[in-house]
């Protein structure tokens, strides 16, 4: 009997032990943490699976490349020329060799370098018009979009040439086109500078124009015109008598751009000497404290020639910039038989500059390669009428790639060694510090 009881006694002792261990094991996995899903998004990539079953997800450097042209500017000969439908100027030609690179970059640049004031006349104009006093049709921003551009420079020096009207009644139409712009206002709250998101990467961009000498009661003044009262903080500009000021603004938009977000700095700077093919001091020394304050990349015009590319150091640092002092003319009429202080065919020559920033997954981004593809105007008659057509010239062989008469194939490869001539040293000098790919490698 006693045999009995103990048996009976230890089976109830495993069943309360069996109980008791699976209520447990159930408690534990209550108030386990659940294991986490590993997911890959688009600006991740998958490892190879590890033993546990999940897969190890890596974040992938991402890019942003921006492509940038010279000067655009309409002189009389060129809207009067063109095909005319009503208030509709037919500007096709301009870019249709070269639009599918500006299509294809991340984010595409150019220097307006007119105003549209209207085609109605003013004090200052009389409607349309080119040189001294430039005012284009508002169709012209509708061909530089359509071919691929995204941002304009508006602040140079005939950023005033239709006055206070003009240069609002120009931002007003870049503002309905959709395109974004930096270096004029229509009031001054809008932006002096744009910190642009591309491709996760913010690029804090601003643009400027030199200023000619100011009025008796110190109102700024633009190719000899002064400026309204109105008008005197509607445009970024500076005076190279008075630079530090300009130094001084410069540190604090750099400042506010980072306070911004802004991975990058880029200044686009309109200075310099007309027709000259060498920078003067002025320029030399603006890049150098430019290059000293932080900024990444520098991008010129105003010679309406091309100009050498050069590296930077920053003084105290290790810090380089590329700086590119001109890009010379985008479009223009500035032929070599029109112009007597530079009838040597440079006002023909541009270039199409692009830069490109690298942000790696730990938050760091850099300049990690430049490049300059030579440009060159064709100005060429349809029907008795003047066109004009923007040629990249990407090597010495690129000339024979486009059909051209032999005649304009000539000047092709004029206008690629006077370009190769200006950039290639300075140009090379940037890309192996970058570990980019060399251009004038012949």
């Amino acid at each position: 009997m006693k045999k009995i009881l103990i048996g009976f006694i230890a089976i109830i002792l495993a069943v309360t032990m069996v109980f008791l261990g699976y209520k447990t094991g159930e408690l534990i996995q209550q108030n386990a943490p659940e294991k986490a899903e590993s997911k890959v998004s688009d600006s991740t990539s998958s490892a190879d699976q590890n033993e546990g079953g999940n897969a190890e997800t890596v974040k992938a450097p991402v890019t942003a490349t921006v492509i940038n042209i010279g000067d655009i500017i309409i002189h009389d000969r060129i809207f009067k020329d063109a095909p005319q439908d009503g208030d509709n100027f037919d500007f096709s030609d301009f870019f249709k060799v070269a639009d599918s690179r500006f299509k294809a970059a991340d984010y595409a640049v150019a220097n307006l370098e007119v105003t549209l004031a209207g085609p109605t006349p003013g004090k200052a104009y009389n409607g349309y018009s080119g040189y001294p006093a430039f005012n284009s049709p508002d169709c012209l921003l509708d061909y530089i979009k359509a071919a691929g551009f995204d941002m304009l420079l508006t602040a140079n020096n005939h950023s005033y040439d239709t006055r206070l009207a003009g240069l609002i009644r120009t931002v007003q139409k870049v503002k309905e086109s959709g395109l974004d712009f930096i270096g004029t206002k229509e009031t001054e709250a809008d932006h002096t500078y744009l910190v642009k998101d591309i491709n996760g990467i913010k690029i804090g961009m601003t643009c400027f124009t030199y200023e000619t000498k100011s009025a008796a009661d110190g109102r700024k003044s633009l190719n000899g015109n002064v400026l309204a009262s109105e008008a005197q903080n509607l445009i970024n500009s500076f005076d190279y008598n008075e630079i530090d000021k300009f130094y001084k603004n410069a540190e604090e938009i750099i400042a506010q751009m980072k306070n911004d977000g802004a991975d990058a700095v880029v200044f686009y700077m309109h200075w310099g000497e007309e027709y000259q093919l060498k920078p003067n001091s002025w320029q030399k020394n603006i890049a150098q404290k430019l290059c000293n304050l932080g900024v990444d990349v520098i991008v010129g015009g105003h010679p309406h020639v091309l100009q050498p590319v050069s590296l930077l150091h920053a003084e105290g640092s290790d810090r380089t910039t590329v700086c590119a002092y001109s890009l010379g003319n985008a479009i223009s009429n500035q032929r070599r038989e029109l112009i007597s202080s530079k009838p040597t065919g440079h006002t023909e020559d541009g270039a199409i500059f692009t830069y490109t920033f690298t942000k790696m997954p730990d938050g760091t981004t850099a300049l990690t390669s430049v490049d300059l593809v030579p440009t060159w105007v064709d100005k060429y008659s349809v029907g008795g009428k003047a066109r004009y057509t923007m040629y990249p010239i990407d090597n010495a062989e690129a000339v024979n790639s486009y059909g051209l008469s032999a005649a304009t194939v000539s000047k092709l490869s004029e206008s690629y060694a006077r370009s190769k001539a200006i950039v290639a040293e300075g140009l090379t000098e940037c890309q192996k510090a970058l570990g980019c790919e060399i251009r004038f490698k012949d």
